[in-house]
């Protein structure tokens, strides 16, 4: 079955990447030019135009000085209590 990228789970990813990103105190800008990639990337993926496969999402932790194994635990988490 195909997931929608606008279920909750995806939603939040998308935010968790942009807090992350904030609170590595990166622009859009910054953050691509980090990752060798145009600012519509970043913009892309914060709004849902585009999603991330799992290593993308490595690099954006990695780019942001964030532990891509502490994001993922608290990723999968959030996700769980999506569903309580």
């Amino acid at each position: 079955m195909k997931k929608s990228i606008w279920e909750e789970s995806y939603s939040l990813l998308r935010q968790e990447l942009k807090m992350i990103r904030k609170g590595a105190g990166l622009t859009q800008i910054q953050l691509a030019k980090k990752l060798a990639k145009n600012q519509s990337y970043v913009s892309k993926y914060e709004i849902g135009d585009r999603n991330l496969d799992y290593i993308e999402v490595i690099y954006v932790c990695k780019a942001c000085n964030e532990n891509p194994g502490k994001f993922t635990e608290l990723i999968s988490q959030k996700i769980d209590k999506l569903g309580e």
